[in-house]
């Protein structure tokens, strides 16, 4: 990971005020003696603290940054995995370079090797932007990566479940922030147990990331060939149908399957049942269309929600804000 002294680098050859870059220090303390919340209190720098805490073959790092910055460079050695806790950033990478704004409830993963500047646009003292990221190390995510090919098959011919190298960034779901924010607890706890708990906490953390590579994989295989199989031919038909009713029957005559093949089909390729991923793109359609402008009300009703009460229970559930709080955080460039 990139230590304070290559963050202070990287801040010079930028020609940032050494009224900055002096403040950045890397405050690495006791953990077994302070609370997190003392730990903030002891701070010693004006712009960032960082507190780091080792595990098996992963290392978490918290950061708490209380001014506004820009350009602020971060590089890996191993896979980064991070998580917003508070506040916004903006991510510009080699794809992106425009920036892509990074919110609580999102994943940033970021490959080894790779490299990103962040923005913070919000940060001050009385509401510092935090993040957490958690470094893991390539060889765990390689065996574990072998233990999947060898559990289950994908329906994608082309994939085998080994880790893809490049940054992803998306929405994950509660299940994952409550796995993150249980991880923070034990890396940060005094706990006879803590190093068994953790392994197992890392070894959930990156099947989930492989999981979700393979179900990228195969929803973009099927955009390419939406009748290459009984499986793309139902995501094809949910896709294309965000505001109808769920209709189990139809899809199953999509499918060619019956209705707990098309179950079991479903958990096993996306994790989850048909009833779920449709909810999940039409919470997504609807962020998108907020993000672009669009009022809470008519994102609601165009996406076959038919109740704005229910849509925002919902909504804020999966993206841990409600929809005029997303939306504030969004646009609020």
């Amino acid at each position: 990971m990139l230590d304070c002294n290559s963050q202070l680098l990287d801040l010079q050859s930028r020609r940032v005020p050494k009224s900055y870059y002096n403040t950045i220090k890397d405050t690495t303390m006791q953990i077994e003696k302070l609370s997190l919340a003392k730990r903030r209190e002891k701070r010693q720098l004006l712009v960032e603290n960082k507190l780091r805490f080792a595990g098996p073959d992963s290392e978490l790092s918290i950061y708490d940054t209380y001014r506004a910055a820009k350009g602020v460079g971060l590089a890996a050695d191993q896979l980064l995995f991070c998580g917003m806790v508070s506040g916004r950033k903006v991510m510009h990478d080699l794809h992106h370079q425009q920036g892509q704004l990074f919110l609580p409830h999102e994943s940033y993963v970021l490959p080894p090797g790779d490299y990103v500047e962040i923005d913070f646009p919000d940060a001050n003292e009385s509401a510092p932007t935090t993040c957490l990221t958690i470094e893991i190390s390539k060889d765990r995510i390689d065996s574990l990566s072998e233990r999947m090919r060898d559990l289950t098959t994908l329906e994608i011919v082309d994939h085998s479940w080994e880790y893809r190298p490049q940054i992803i960034h998306k929405h994950h779901t509660g299940d994952t922030q409550q796995l993150l924010e249980k991880m923070v607890m034990l890396y940060t706890a005094d706990n006879p147990d803590k190093e068994i708990m953790l392994d197992l906490s890392v070894t959930e953390l990156v099947i989930r990331l492989l999981r979700e590579q393979g179900r990228d994989v195969l929803l973009s295989y099927c955009q390419q060939a939406p009748d290459a199989s009984g499986i793309t031919a139902a995501i094809h038909c949910l896709e294309q149908n965000l505001a109808a009713p769920l209709d189990i029957e139809q899809l199953c005559r999509k499918a060619c399957m019956s209705r707990s093949r098309l179950y079991v089909e479903f958990k096993k390729q996306l994790g989850c049942t048909p009833g779920e991923f449709q909810q999940q793109l039409r919470l997504k359609s609807a962020a998108e269309a907020i993000q672009a402008g669009k009022s809470v009300t008519d994102a609601c009703y165009s996406f076959g929600f038919n109740d704005l009460s229910h849509f925002s229970r919902r909504f804020t559930r999966f993206f841990g804000c409600a929809p005029s709080a997303y939306r504030q955080k969004t646009t609020n460039n």
